[in-house]
């Protein structure tokens, strides 16, 4: 089967590291293209008109948007492939429910954390503290979120992984303090190299965050 897939992203994306993972779990290889969202190509606004965001994952000329979406689409094309989602129907409901708690909490309530001061920080980093102290209940002694398969929740959260570093200078706390389940649960996934080769070094997301900083406040 000659698929010709490419992958539209941008590097410290969490939302495209998702799919550099299902894409390296499945074994599927792609052509990356990044992305300057400052300066969005042409191919991006022609495949991804609505929102113009990224990630794309194109697939034999095709565009397939939001990452969540590409990750699902991904494990049915290539069903063949390790499965990212469990077979029986209320567990893939189940692994669904979390991948939209993290889709709807941790990047929106981080970029308060990174990006406000105040009361408003501070108020975000309460927040996303519970959000993960509730995502480390649901993890439990698991392996992973899916037991001992690694899977779709998994793939959601991992990516904020690599933001870890800048959420808690910027917030000043400590995850391994607050989160220590979670922090080894993170610390596993990162022993596949579906992830590691995926996620960019924490110090390199916390500097790109600070000129973005930056740049937000010069706007």
């Amino acid at each position: 089967m000659g698929d010709e897939v490419v992958l539209l992203d941008f590097w410290p994306s969490p939302f495209g590291m998702r799919v550099r993972i299902a894409l390296k779990e499945k074994g599927i290889d792609y052509e990356y293209k990044e992305e300057n969202l400052s300066n969005k190509s042409p191919l991006l606004l022609k495949m991804n008109p609505i929102h113009t965001q990224i990630p794309v994952l194109i697939h034999n000329g095709k565009p397939v948007c939001e990452s969540l979406i590409i990750v699902h689409y991904i494990d049915e094309v290539w069903k063949d492939k390790t499965p990212l989602l469990p077979s029986h129907p209320y567990e893939r409901a189940h692994a669904r429910f979390w991948a939209d708690y993290v889709d709807k909490k941790i990047y929106s309530t981080g970029r308060l954390v990174w990006g406000a001061k105040g009361e408003v920080q501070e108020a975000a980093k309460k927040e996303l503290i519970q959000c993960f102290k509730l995502l480390e209940r649901e993890v439990g002694d698991k392996n992973f979120f899916g037991g001992d398969q690694f899977g779709l929740v998994d793939i959601a959260l991992i990516p904020f992984y690599s933001w870890f570093y800048a959420l808690e200078t910027c917030g000043n706390f400590s995850m391994i303090h607050e989160c220590p389940k979670l922090v080894e649960w993170a610390k596993r996934c990162i022993k596949r190299e579906s992830v590691s080769a995926s996620l960019p070094d924490q110090y390199k997301v916390y500097d790109f965050i600070l000129e973005l900083k930056k740049k937000l406040e010069l706007d």
